[in-house]
């Protein structure tokens, strides 16, 4: 068996690590070298408890038998078959698997890298479909601020988190943003849904009669914004996003990419809060991480459009080399089974009390002013250090690893989201992880 601390490369300087402090990393590395169901063995042999699901991804644990098993088996077979003008039928079967499972109106599934990609390609087919249906003048892009909706160009535009923007340049054009449903005056502590705070979705509105319902193609939301720190819309924000978006021909799309595949006890956060988008953007849980790929799913309304024209001309110009790539259909089909087989999907129901009750019980920690929580996410606010915000969280998030547990945090908060395979036992060793922390940091 290899010695762990044998595989740590002794050289860290040129790999440019993404959304990392590199200097302070390099300086003290932490190094995983192996993983299995709830749990990371770092380069010194020890065991690190998964409390963020990797990056949000790893929804049913690590090397998974039968996700393992279809990679292995994929590589021998079919490593790599052209995404444009050919197939595979790996491809075609899991994005018919995928609408097995998707909410009500999707029909059908445009297949990317990541949730990024995701992203980019929801916003070109939202553009592109209002002008195939003759509307060409709707271009404008509403996103929120907060919001995350990944790295690319497009995604930044319309996300609103402002380190992700400022160095960027002009960005796209055209976009505005719906202020955030953070009210922690009158929500904090809350628990599931806030009960202030729908109103703001009226504020769409307000964008329309600024710019005009003829110029909106799309709204794009986070159903529950996780990167920013897990804000919990509420009752009944979306539903009134849903219908302004149908007032004004204006399409919705939510970015599941972390809310997709079973994080609020659903298949999808559509389906927990009974709100029918046009548009769905998934990632991350698709393939649990393993292979990086996304999924754009939309309505056959939105598909049709373009099925227009010659038969031999390419209705949608828009894709990417390794789009439905095989190895990854076949990572995202055992994971699909890994759900259905172990009713992972459902498992943030089964559990989501006794995740609420636990984390809420941290309202008396050290340096605690919120906690949010629902299905099996959740995040505990700290107090900023005056004239150092992010510090104290980030001390934690070291503290924390040196004990043995992996949090995530963002600003001055831990996010929480660990795999679905969690036991009630994991939770408590969470939280009193947590408490652990929060009296060891300053």
């Amino acid at each position: 068996m290899t010695n762990p601390s044998s595989v740590t490369p002794n050289d860290l300087s040129a790999f440019w690590m993404p959304f990392t402090a590199n200097r302070q990393f390099k300086k003290q590395p932490r190094m995983f070298v192996g993983a299995n169901d709830m749990h990371y063995t770092t380069s010194d042999g020890r065991s690190v408890l998964d409390g963020t699901a990797g990056l949000w991804c790893v929804n049913a644990g690590h090397c998974r038998p039968k996700i393992t098993e279809a990679i292995q088996n994929q590589a021998a077979e079919l490593d790599y078959a052209p995404a444009f003008q050919m197939g595979h039928p790996k491809a075609f079967e899991l994005a018919n698997r995928l609408i097995s499972i998707a909410p009500k109106g999707m029909a059908n599934v445009f297949f990317t890298n990541s949730g990024s990609e995701s992203v980019e390609t929801a916003l070109k087919i939202a553009l592109a479909y209002h002008r195939v249906k003759g509307n060409g003048s709707k271009f404008r892009l509403i996103g929120r601020e907060r919001g995350y909706h990944g790295v690319n160009f497009g995604g930044i535009s319309v996300g609103g988190i402002v380190p992700n923007r400022k160095m960027f340049g002009t960005l796209l054009t055209g976009v505005d943003h719906l202020p955030h449903t953070h009210l922690p005056a009158k929500n904090a502590f809350s628990k599931g849904e806030p009960e202030h705070g729908a109103e703001l979705a009226d504020e769409l509105e307000r964008i329309v009669a600024l710019h005009d319902a003829s110029t909106i193609a799309a709204v794009i939301v986070e159903p529950v914004a996780g990167s920013t720190g897990v804000l919990i819309p509420p009752r009944g924000y979306l539903k009134k996003l849903r219908e302004i978006c149908t007032r004004h021909d204006i399409l919705l799309i939510f970015d599941e990419v972390i809310t997709g595949y079973g994080r609020l006890g659903k298949p999808f956060a559509a389906d927990y809060f009974d709100v029918q988008p046009d548009i769905i953007v998934t990632a991350k849980g698709l393939t649990n991480g393993v292979i990086p790929m996304g999924a754009v799913m939309v309505t056959a309304d939105i598909h049709d459009a373009f099925m227009t024209g010659p038969e031999h001309v390419i209705e949608f110009m828009h894709g990417y080399t390794y789009s439905g790539n095989p190895m990854a259909a076949a990572a995202g089909l055992a994971t699909l089974d890994t759900y259905k087989e172990e009713g992972l999907l459902e498992r943030g129901t089964e559990l989501g009390s006794y995740w609420e009750q636990a984390l809420h019980s941290l309202k008396d920690a050290p340096h605690v002013i919120d906690i949010r929580n629902i299905g099996l996410v959740g995040a505990v606010e700290l107090q900023p250090i005056a004239g150092e915000p992010t510090k104290r969280a980030f001390s934690a998030f070291v503290k924390a690893f040196e004990n043995g547990l992996l949090i995530r945090t963002t600003g001055d908060i831990i996010a929480l989201s660990p795999p679905l395979i969690v036991e009630k036992t994991h939770i408590d060793q969470i939280v009193d992880g947590i408490r652990t922390v929060l009296k060891e940091v300053a």
